[in-house]
């Protein structure tokens, strides 16, 4: 054989061979990292909730980063801003599976964006883990490629309307809701937990998306006299509305569910914070008897721990567990099957899932703003 043709011929091989690993490789993992993608608001009025996320999940894959990685393979988190805007989120979710070629979706936020994103990723057949919002369209039906770890919102408002009721023996219940996907889920879960108690929502009022022009709203609320209102929005929104409350002399109590961002909320709304409600899906960021929570303390810096950096870390660690368990050449596939049967304390959060249960935690806890922070209680009284 000439020279030409020995060569001709070993070219050929080299390039069938590349191209075989090539087709074994997993979108999004290389011989040296694992690409994660995901989209939330770091612009906007949501911003301090897209921030903290990816605060989270940045400690938590720093942590194991430098401590060798998964199986030799660094994680990197790729993340894109939509300013909690659908069209944005849509837009971006292309990109990230097309272009940036992730391996998993991870710590997308919000229902309304989730809503857009999520037929792309199931359309790609790319993971879509752990979104920050307890909206029932990603749990029912249970979808291969989508999991949750935190609580709903039926979880929540149960808890909510429970508390309202029998501790405060409140009737007159009302609702400012987001006029949107996140407000209508929300909603469906207050009238689910008031009608198990034969009651109605008291009043209706919404605000748009994205804007902080509340008057309207409260002046509705106020005329409508309830006892109790239950907000659903942003932190900047629910700031607005206690200030505005205030001013105008509407006297209810105002409680809302996880997604305002607690730490965001308080630091916004100062004093006029005092008093509202909040119910938590994580534990405490301060509770350091859990182990969880003092590793997290140990890898966040003391200006962003909070709640949802909280979420972002102990949904990097459901994550990094599945993946290690997927194998050495993880696949999306088994990415997926494995986290259908994981079941693990989190240094002291369970989190458990099914082939037919893909939400990881049903906990949900309560908390009340007093003087600039979040306490946990037991009761409304």
């Amino acid at each position: 054989m000439r020279l030409w043709q020995l060569q001709y011929v070993l070219a050929i091989a080299v390039s069938a061979n590349i191209s075989m690993q090539n087709a074994r490789a997993e979108n999004g993992v290389s011989a040296n990292e694992v690409r994660i993608g995901t989209v939330n608001a770091q612009s906007g009025p949501a911003a301090g909730l897209g921030t903290g996320i990816n605060v989270g999940i940045e400690a938590y894959f720093k942590r194991v980063n430098t401590a060798g990685g998964i199986n030799g393979r660094s994680l990197r988190l790729i993340s894109k801003d939509d300013r909690y805007e659908p069209a944005h989120s849509a837009a971006l979710t292309e990109e990230l599976i097309e272009r940036d070629n992730v391996f998993a979706l991870l710590g997308f936020l919000g229902t309304p964006t989730s809503r857009a994103a999520l037929p792309i990723a199931l359309r790609a057949q790319v993971p879509y883990l752990f979104p920050v919002t307890g909206a029932e369209f990603l749990r029912t039906p249970v979808r291969k490629w989508v999991f949750n770890v935190r609580a709903s919102y039926i979880d929540e408002t149960e808890a909510l309307i429970e508390r309202l009721t029998k501790d405060l023996k409140i009737s007159k219940i009302a609702v400012l809701m987001q006029d949107d996907s996140f407000g209508d889920s929300v909603k469906s879960g207050v009238t689910g937990a008031l009608s198990k108690r034969k009651l109605n929502i008291h009043a209706e009022a919404r605000i748009a998306r994205n804007s902080m022009d509340v008057t309207g709203a409260v002046a509705k609320l106020k005329q409508a006299k309830p006892e109790a209102i239950v907000f659903v929005g942003t932190y900047r929104q629910l700031s607005a509305t206690v200030k505005m409350a205030k001013f105008t002399g509407l006297q209810a109590r105002f409680v809302t569910v996880s997604f305002i961002g607690t730490e965001q909320f308080i630091a916004s709304a100062g004093n006029d914070g005092d008093g509202v409600f909040i119910t938590q899906v994580m534990p405490s960021p301060h509770d350091a008897s859990l182990p969880i929570v003092r590793q997290y303390l140990a890898d966040v810096p003391a200006s962003d721990v909070g709640y949802t950096s909280l979420e972002g870390y102990i949904n990097a660690n459901v994550f990094v567990q599945a993946l290690t368990a997927a194998g050495a050449e993880p696949t999306r596939a088994a990415l997926v099957n494995t986290l259908s049967h994981l079941q693990s304390d989190i240094g002291g959060f369970p989190v458990s899932f099914s082939p037919t249960h893909h939400q990881g935690s049903s906990a949900v806890y309560l908390t009340r703003v007093e003087a600039g922070k979040a306490l946990p209680v037991s009761n409304m009284r």
